[in-house]
């Protein structure tokens, strides 16, 4: 009877040896002919596998980084230093070579991020990268865990949609239309009544209108699901293709909007912190070894197990917008002209405005509220001073917006107003209007940029590293 294979992580956290086991996984090293570093991806680990003298030579020269191996054998105590455990070999079997000339991720040559990027394919057998996308299946894990312990329905909103929920304009158009010969109309447009929707159709930017829908009936939902917006941005905080958090919930206001999200990001860093410490402690000496080669000066005050820590530890501050733009203007960094983009009330606010806020000023997460309603989508519920919405966003250190959100304009007339004033088109979207003309009620949500929150929570810097295979402009490889 064949022996049923063990995960390394077991055998790791195991109180026991004395045992035979069969492991299989991929050779990170191997030295002296003996000793053979095995990783299955279980855990950060490796197992050592310690051959015998004398094991068949073939086998020993099959050995070498990258090649994948099955062995039976006996864990006992390990004589060396680093780990509890070893395996005794009994038998090695080699289920997969690997050239080591050929092979890019050899030990000797620490690979940079950025030719990690063009191998994505390859570069989840790191270390750096096993330990980012086991906690990003920890944190997706632990966000459906604090809906669902909370009463919610998961709702799958459609990938393929009719209206842009955003009106930014920038989206991906579907269709099954010839490009070089698509069906026009008299004015010179493309007939999309050919096409197989009958209409022109795009990719989601948001399932957040779906979601309002059944927030309507189920009272608290939320989505989980792909997004894409077509911006030709080539920063370390943008994709085309990511991955959103939206929870939408009846007889909320931007109160209740603010806690749940607050309670939602604490909630979620908490559990990868117990349940991937490993992992965070390995990214986080990572971190420590990148700031070491920055300029004192550029140096973050806290380590990312710290920061993590801090977020978890400290109430997160309210500010309003017009708050916040009186702190910028009255501070130094704007009063010594070292903002790159201007303050003034009424402006978007940029990465470095946010950061300033979160990172010098109060030292801890910000939810800003109350913005001007010009910078707003039309659903948000406008407030009484005719100038700004009910509008949220949380901003994190080092990164800045990390949730946005409003309390939902739920009065028809204010909404109708609204629309028509951003030209969204009114009867294209009755089914919208609906839900606040049978039953309208209070209500309020949010979306959180599920890899912006990876990489706050992995201390990485870029977003294309947060994500398995990243779809930018001119990339959509693997």
């Amino acid at each position: 009877m064949t022996q049923r294979r063990t995960k390394i992580k077991d055998i790791l956290n195991s109180d026991k040896s004395e045992y035979k086991v069969n492991i299989k996984g991929w050779v990170r090293s191997f030295r002296n002919n003996q000793f053979i570093a095995v990783n299955d991806g279980s855990c950060m680990g490796n197992l050592q596998v310690v051959i015998e003298l004398g094991t068949d030579e073939a086998i020993v020269k099959a050995i070498n980084t990258g090649v994948s191996v099955s062995v039976d054998g006996t864990v006992i105590p390990s004589q060396g230093r680093g780990q509890k455990y070893e395996v005794k070999a009994d038998t090695i079997t080699i289920l997969g070579e690997c050239d080591p000339e050929k092979f890019p991720l050899q030990l000797k040559n620490k690979p940079s991020l950025e030719y990690l990027r063009e191998i994505a394919h390859l570069r989840f057998r790191t270390n750096t990268f096993g330990a980012v996308f086991r906690v990003r299946h920890t944190l997706a894990y632990a966000i459906h865990k604090f809906f669902n312990d909370r009463g919610f329905v998961y709702l799958h909103t459609p990938i393929i949609t009719a209206s842009d929920a955003e009106g930014a304009g920038e989206m991906f158009k579907v269709t099954t239309l010839p490009f070089d010969n698509a069906p026009h109309n008299e004015d010179g447009t493309i007939d999309f009544k050919e096409d197989f929707f009958g209409r022109a159709t795009n990719l989601t930017v948001s399932g957040q209108l779906e979601a309002e829908l059944g927030a309507m009936a189920f009272s608290e939902v939320y989505t989980f699901g792909p997004t894409f917006r077509a911006e030709n941005s080539n920063t370390a905080r943008h994709l085309a293709e990511f991955w959103m958090i939206e929870p939408e919930v009846a007889f909320n206001d931007i109160y209740d909007n603010m806690d749940l999200a607050e309670d939602l990001l604490q909630y979620i860093i908490d559990y990868a912190m117990k349940n991937n410490r490993e992992d965070l402690e390995f990214l986080a000496q990572r971190l420590a070894d990148e700031e070491k080669q920055k300029p004192m000066n550029e140096r973050s005050e806290l380590g990312l197990i710290e920061k993590l820590e801090f977020v978890l530890n400290n109430k997160f501050e309210r500010i309003t917008y017009t708050d916040a733009i009186n702190i910028l203007l009255e501070s130094p960094a704007y009063k010594k002209k070292k903002f790159q983009y201007d303050v003034s009330w009424g402006i978007d606010m940029q990465s470095e405005h946010e950061r300033y806020l979160v990172e010098k000023h109060f030292k801890k997460p910000v939810i800003v509220t109350g913005y001007p309603k010009e910078i707003k989508a039309f659903y948000m519920r406008q407030n009484d001073d005719g100038k700004t919405v009910a509008a949220m966003d949380i901003l994190a250190p080092g990164i800045g917006e990390i949730v946005g959100g409003s309390q939902r304009e739920e009065r028809l007339d204010k909404l109708t107003q609204r629309m028509q004033e951003m030209h969204i088109p009114v009867d294209e979207m009755y089914w919208y209007l609906d839900t606040r003309r049978f039953g309208a009620v209070p209500h309020a949500g949010f979306g959180l940029g599920f890899e912006r929150v990876v990489l706050f929570v992995t201390g990485m810097t870029n977003i294309r590293d947060v994500i398995p295979f990243p779809r930018t402009p001119k990339n959509a490889e693997f």
